[in-house]
């Protein structure tokens, strides 16, 4: 919005000059975001406290965190309210990723929010049926997979996935390109919402992939530096470093409640639209494999999850002590904080690995 608004008085009042600069909005984006953050946590926190929306502890769970009783969830408002709002201000709104994107973080922050009120406010014990929330899912990932066919980001290479840390290397998946895109979107938002189960690990992990990809998406879209890095190059992408930026910045004023004890649970209002947003951001700028090691502890925490079920439907015998696996740690005898600290190292180092690529080619 500020962009429309206040370039065109860059004659005026030469300093707004800088507002036509993607790098500019991406730190003013962030910013906003958490200064935003800070603002809204504290009353939505005191809302839901007085709206007895706290969390629900499972019975079968680790013991340690029977203390957590009484904690309010759905917190994912905080991130989802300052996430648009400086996406809002600082964006190019007409971009046509950065419309997708906005409209994605809204359908599955709905999607979330309805999950969490049938549960926590109707008392619906599962909340929004499994069956319901994943054709949601799917739903808007046929969406996108339909448009990204008619319309896609770098035609030379529509149905093409990258593989890094290889020169040129594509692998053509023809039709069943936009079968994979349906796929990832929709593990993506999955996995984000099965690691959201210590104080701080998720948001704290989301954080880390924002500004990852916030510099992929730079690169993407500046046509000298994709090109020197062998990136491939999709007109408009640097836009979506000014959303992942305003994610980036929403997440540290997230943490900065979630924290070890937590003041307030994100739940499905937030990892359901984080993931997703993530997944669909790594889609646009084509750089779909890094999503697997940048988001290395998300793969690790969902194939925990599927590891644990798989064996114990077919051996009758379970691979973890409880999953998804940072529930293992604990019951090894790890502190909570351990092991989200621990995660966190990990999603550095993974992520400086997966960076890495962009010169090992």
């Amino acid at each position: 919005m500020f962009y429309y608004i206040l370039y065109p008085l860059k004659e005026l009042f030469s300093p707004l000059n800088l507002i036509q600069y993607i790098t500019f909005r991406t730190g003013a984006a962030l910013l906003t975001a958490l200064f935003i953050s800070f603002m809204i946590g504290p009353a939505i926190i005191r809302k839901l406290k007085k709206a007895k929306i706290t969390q629900v502890i499972r019975d079968d769970g680790p013991k340690t965190h029977l203390g957590k009783a009484g904690t309010p969830t759905m917190g994912g408002l905080i991130i989802l309210i300052s996430l648009l709002c400086s996406t809002l201000l600082w964006a190019q709104v007409l971009n046509r990723f950065i419309l997708i994107i906005l409209v994605s973080t809204v359908w599955l922050g709905i999607l979330g929010f309805f999950d969490d009120y049938l549960k926590l406010v109707k008392n619906h014990s599962e909340g929004l049926p499994a069956i319901y929330k994943l054709m949601g899912q799917v739903a808007f990932a046929v969406i996108i997979s339909v448009y990204m066919h008619y319309n896609p980001v770098n035609p030379e290479y529509a149905s093409k996935i990258n593989i890094p840390y290889l020169k040129n290397c594509f692998i053509d998946l023809g039709v069943f390109y936009f079968i994979f895109i349906l796929i990832f979107i929709v593990g993506a938002s999955n996995a984000v919402n099965l690691t959201d189960g210590l104080d701080g690990l998720a948001i704290g992990s989301i954080g880390i992939s924002a500004l990852s990809f916030m510099l992929l998406a730079y690169i993407a879209g500046h046509a000298k530096f994709s090109s020197y890095l062998r990136v491939v190059p999709v007109p408009g992408a640097g836009e979506i470093a000014v959303f992942l930026g305003a994610m980036a910045g929403a997440a540290l004023g997230f943490l900065w409640f979630n924290t070890h004890p937590a003041e307030v649970f994100m739940g499905d209002t937030g990892s359901l639209f984080l993931g997703g947003t993530i997944g669909i951001s790594a889609v646009f700028i084509k750089q779909e494999m890094l999503f697997f090691i940048i988001g290395g502890v998300f793969i690790l925490e969902a194939l925990s999850v599927i590891l644990q079920v798989v064996s114990f439907k077919t051996r009758k015998k379970r691979i973890f002590k409880m999953a998804p696996i940072h529930h293992h740690f604990e019951l090894a005898g790890w502190k909570e904080s351990k092991v989200v600290i621990r995660f966190w190292i990990v999603s550095i180092i993974l992520a400086l690995v997966a960076l890495g690529s962009l010169k090992i080619r």
